[in-house]
């Protein structure tokens, strides 16, 4: 393998890398939160796929034009989600928490099918589009922009919990809840608020994602176990170190790609999931 292959692919894993560090990031930030996964997470993305391929085929929107539009409707949805459901099973069984979003998973893959059939679709001709050509190495631009926006929705989000009062609630709210409530801060308004930008994180990356990638009912599936992967490499609950994460489940699955075979790219990712929490359950970042 030369090392311009080589090289072409490192560039092509952080590409991909800091697109699942977005869709990670909400899917951490909701668990440090409440501690409850959700099972829903990859279907969320679906919906912001689909939310901009309709806005593209009807409204005739370009992806990143209808970007704005896809985080709102998702920052709503995940409030909807979390007062029609996750707050009736807050003190329910651990159990029981992961039969509700898991059964919101399947609810939402069979409507979408219901709704739009199983048949793959694409957002053609994007506003952004082509390749760069850059010392022998050639850059998808659709790629390359996801990943900016990628990393400017993260940085937005680490801004908004670190130096706004609001995400200074959340924090407070992830340490400790009881105590949360004791100095005023609305835990249950911080709940709402945590899913309704876990989705939203998702929405972002969704609308990206919707530029150069294949959109269908079972889209989310793939994305949601490597979202999955990268917060347990980060760490439960830690949204910042979910940006590192999501760059190394990224390189290494494409170099997996490269060097072993396409076929076993994700399962070099998973068995690197299993090393490192057999060596670190609280992940590569994580403190507990």
């Amino acid at each position: 393998m030369s090392v311009e292959t080589l090289l072409q692919g490192l560039v092509g894993g952080l590409l991909m890398g800091f697109v699942y560090a977005l869709i990670a990031a909400g899917l951490s930030l909701i668990f440090g939160l409440m501690e409850i996964v959700n099972f829903a997470h990859g279907e969320f993305l679906m919906l912001a796929m689909f939310a901009t391929f309709w806005s593209w085929a009807l409204l005739k929107l370009d992806p990143l034009t209808s970007l704005p539009l896809t985080v709102g409707l998702l920052f709503l949805f995940g409030l909807a989600v979390y007062h029609g459901l996750i707050r009736w099973i807050l003190g329910a069984p651990m159990l029981a928490q992961i039969f509700a979003t898991f059964g919101l998973a399947i609810f939402l893959r069979a409507a979408a099918q219901a709704l739009w059939g199983v048949e793959f679709r694409l957002v053609k001709n994007p506003l952004v589009d082509g390749r760069l050509a850059v010392g022998g190495l050639f850059i998808g631009l659709p790629q390359l922009a996801a990943s900016l926006g990628a990393l400017a929705a993260f940085g937005f989000l680490h801004w908004f919990i670190t130096r706004t009062e609001t995400g200074l609630a959340l924090q407070a709210t992830a340490q400790d809840r009881q105590a949360a409530s004791l100095m005023g801060i609305d835990t249950q308004r911080m709940f709402a608020l945590g899913w309704g930008i876990g989705a939203a994180c998702v929405g972002a990356a969704g609308a990206l994602l919707a530029m150069f990638f294949y959109i269908f009912p079972d889209v989310g599936a793939s994305f949601a176990l490597l979202a999955y992967v990268t917060v347990a490499l980060g760490g439960f609950g830690n949204v910042p170190a979910t940006l590192a994460a999501g760059v190394v489940v990224g390189v290494v699955e494409v170099l997996a790609g490269l060097l072993i075979a396409p076929a076993f790219k994700y399962a070099v990712v998973f068995a690197l999931y299993l090393v490192v929490v057999l060596w670190r359950p609280q992940g590569l970042f994580g403190r507990y």
